[in-house]
Parts: structure tokens; sequence; C-alpha cells
């Protein structure tokens, strides 16, 4: 059974929890760096990306987490797309700086301007047209390097790959479909081997 790590310092953690068992696989609450053994991926959830900072920091799991994301399979999902990105604005403040991407921190509004709406694949994309739920979601702003987008919202990259990660700024863990959490899976088999 696929052993799945969800970042459990702060946001949505029980949801994705549930769509990961749904799926088969277990999932492994990640508060310390000795948390990160044995695990075949990782998800760092929706919530506040300045306090997750805070708190990788407090408990020393800011560096040993850097190295897992560049090897081992990905989804940041809202704030843990900010995580991801090389480049953060609105304002600037660090991450991971895992994925060539730059985004914009809350940029579709406040929590009174969060929304539900339709995305549509991009030609080549393993998707069908999915249903977005985004709450103070960032703006992916540019791709760059071998970034590419597979759903996109009103033309605009809402869920996007590189290598082994994926962000996605909507939150797919609060809709029936399991569709991002099943390709998650495939990509954290293939990045074990």
């Amino acid at each position: 059974m696929m052993n799945i790590g969800i970042l459990s310092l702060q946001g949505a953690v029980e949801p994705h929890k549930r769509k990961l068992e749904a799926l088969g696989a277990t999932a492994t609450e990640v508060r310390h760096a000795r948390d990160l053994k044995d695990l075949a991926g990782i998800i760092l959830p929706g919530g506040e990306s300045t306090a997750m900072i805070h708190l990788l920091r407090t408990n020393k799991l800011w560096e040993p987490l850097k190295e897992f994301v560049k090897y081992r399979a990905t989804l940041g999902v809202c704030a843990g797309a900010i995580l991801l990105a090389k480049q953060v604005s609105s304002p600037h403040q660090p991450s991971l700086e895992a994925m060539d991407i730059e985004i914009e921190r809350n940029a579709f509004g406040r929590q009174i301007d969060s929304f539900i709406d339709w995305c549509d694949p991009t030609l080549g994309s393993p998707f069908e047209r999915t249903e977005g739920v985004f709450i103070r979601a960032p703006r992916i702003r540019s791709l760059n390097g071998c970034a590419r987008p597979l759903l996109l919202w009103r033309d605009e990259p809402v869920l996007v790959e590189e290598e082994n990660l994926i962000v996605s700024t909507f939150h797919p863990e609060l809709t029936d479909s399991a569709t991002i959490h099943a390709y998650f899976l495939t990509k954290a088999k293939h990045t074990n081997g």
C-alpha cells in the first residue's frame, strides 16, 4: 500500500486524507522531519502559507522538506502551491523554490470572493472538464522551464505540473471527483520506481 504524507502543521488535512484512503493509499500526517521517512509522496494542503512557513521553520522541517520535494511526488494545493513556487509576490515571501512558476498570493480576492467554476483541460492533458473550488486562491502569473498547464480557468493556468510536482490553485479535495488525487498517486508510483 502506498504511503503518502500530508503536511499537517496547519490547513485542510482531513479532506485530502479521505481522498487518499478512498483510493487505497495510506495517509501519514507530517509534522517533523522524521515523518518524511518511507513516504512515496506528499501533499502540501491549502491553509495560510505564512503560518506554514513559520511552523516549518519552528519544527525544523523547512530544509528536509525542500530536499524531499526535489525528488518525490508532491501536490501543492493553494497555499501548498505558493510554497512550491520559485517566485512569490503580493507580498514577496520565501518558498521552497521547487517549481519554475511565479505565483501571486490571494490574487482572486478575499474569502468573500471565493467561487466554484469549471476548469478546462489543455491539449494533451490527462483530465476532462473539472470542477474547481477557489478559496482566497493564488494566481499563477508565469510558467517557465518545463512547467506545463493541465487545467485552465478562463484561459488561465490553475493546475500545473513539472516533473514530480503538481500545483493547484483550487481545492480538488473539496469536490466529489478524485481524479487529481488519482493522477498524483500515479506520479508517486512512477517517482518511486
